[in-house]
């Protein structure tokens, strides 16, 4: 079992002086955490922390908010976290809860206030800058009470305090920041892939003719939770047979077939980061010619491209080998028809490759970062070390296509694994989940 590791405190300490070091003169930001979210009259969702906020605290309470204070000189207190107090009523009903003393000592922030003082604590803080820094798109609430902040300070015009007069959107920076992983966030994130791909390994072995696809969704959550990944990172798709056509199928509802293929794309989450895999496998254990013969091509077109990854390549590039190679095997097989040079220029194979080649990956399983991308969509962002994505090629021949021969119409293929550009190339994060069809198979005969 793998335990559920946590990144050291002095991680978020670094990230938060890295933060600062990039705000301009004479400002403050402030970051809020995540809200609950109410399911259904007094019953909560999970709590899922603000990704912003926790990748500069580590601190997993709702409501919470920091303010990082950058000023035109030196000073002690540079970041001061505001949460809920000490209640031992509430902690009675709804848990434990941090405290400003253990709040200090565990996160280290400069300072810890409860949420009661904020208005004390926080006006002084923020009169006088010449800009405030925060997340867009905020919670309404928050933004709402940034500006009532603003102007009460402006109030105060005549005593000599002065409200930031420029808001600027911090997004973009945390966001780049996010998009370099650390030596101990690689760490983590090797971990939630060899979970996931245990939890991909005891699908492959429970899946049989008669089960029902929200059977095998139990089998993934319970190998998630038994090594510490206690939630999926995302909604979990297990789609059988022509299923595998809804590119976003969670439904998991229907019984599965016999001679269908099925496609699962499942993640477990670890300390706050996401694994995203998919595999795709034959219900009986064994590929029919048809099956075989896309999921090769499928295969064969991901391993193209992941070993094309090295720093300075693009996911622009990688789609451009992956979808000429697509396009020639679909004709080879007689799917896609006509003129192959034609057809390579049209990137034919998109009839069949209806998303995207791959996308970041980390603290959110579609993670932030900016692709560069082009008036034509092309992405065309270099890649550096410490960048993760996903590489998920997929061919989609829906059951009622009726321009294929019969033997493809309902086959749905997607592989994907989670990659990290390293200094002379790449590192497969994905090791232990079965992808060639003699290994897939050889774990469905056990």
């Amino acid at each position: 079992m793998i335990k559920n590791t946590l990144l050291p405190a002095a991680e978020f300490c670094q990230r938060r002086s890295d933060f600062i070091a990039q705000m301009p003169e004479n400002s403050i930001a402030l970051i809020s955490a995540g809200k609950e979210v109410t399911r259904s009259n007094d019953t909560e969702y999970p709590f899922c922390q603000n990704k912003q906020f926790y990748y500069l605290t580590g601190f997993n309470e709702p409501d919470a908010i920091l303010a990082l204070i950058k000023g035109d000189k030196p000073v002690a207190t540079q970041s001061v976290l505001f949460s809920r107090e000490k209640d031992r009523l509430q902690e009675v009903w709804h848990g434990r809860r941090i405290g400003q003393k253990q709040a200090v000592a565990a996160y280290k922030v400069d300072a810890c206030f409860s949420l009661a003082e904020i208005d004390e604590q926080l006006l002084p803080l923020i009169a006088g800058k010449t800009a405030l820094l925060t997340c867009q798109p905020e919670q309404a609430e928050f933004h709402q009470q940034i500006l009532n902040w603003l102007a009460e300070i402006r109030k105060s015009a005549r005593s000599g305090l002065k409200a930031p007069t420029t808001l600027i959107d911090c997004s973009d920076l945390l966001n780049d920041m996010r998009l370099h992983k650390s030596t101990a966030e690689l760490d983590i994130m090797r971990k939630v892939n060899i979970i996931s791909g245990a939890a991909h390994q005891r699908a492959m072995q429970q899946t049989q003719a008669g089960k029902f696809e929200y059977q095998i969704e139990a089998e993934l959550l319970h190998e998630f939770a038994t090594n510490g990944a206690r939630y999926p990172a995302y909604g979990t798709i297990v789609a059988g047979g022509d299923n595998a056509n809804i590119l976003h199928y969670t439904d998991n509802d229907e019984v599965l077939n016999d001679g269908d293929l099925l496609l699962i794309d499942a993640g477990g989450e670890l300390a706050g980061y996401a694994a995203d895999i998919t595999r795709t496998f034959p219900v009986s254990g064994k590929f029919t010619q048809p099956q075989a013969a896309i999921y090769q091509l499928v295969l064969d077109s991901q391993n193209l491209a992941i070993n094309a990854i090295k720093p300075a390549q693009t996911l622009a590039e990688l789609n451009r080998i992956v979808c000429d190679f697509l396009t020639k095997g679909l004709h080879d097989l007689g799917i896609l028809k006509g003129d192959l040079a034609q057809l390579l220029t049209q990137k034919a194979c998109k009839k069949y490759f209806i998303h995207g080649l791959g996308h970041w990956l980390g603290l959110d399983v579609h993670d932030v970062g900016d692709y560069h991308s082009s008036p034509q969509r092309e992405q065309l962002r270099p890649f550096v070390a410490g960048m993760v994505m996903t590489i998920e090629p997929g061919i989609y021949i829906p059951k009622n296509d009726k321009t294929v021969d019969e033997k493809w119409r309902g086959i749905g293929v997607r592989i994907e694994d989670n990659i990290v550009v390293t200094e002379t190339g790449f590192e497969n994060l994905t090791v232990n989940a079965p992808k060639t069809i003699a290994d897939i198979e050889a774990v469905m005969a056990r």
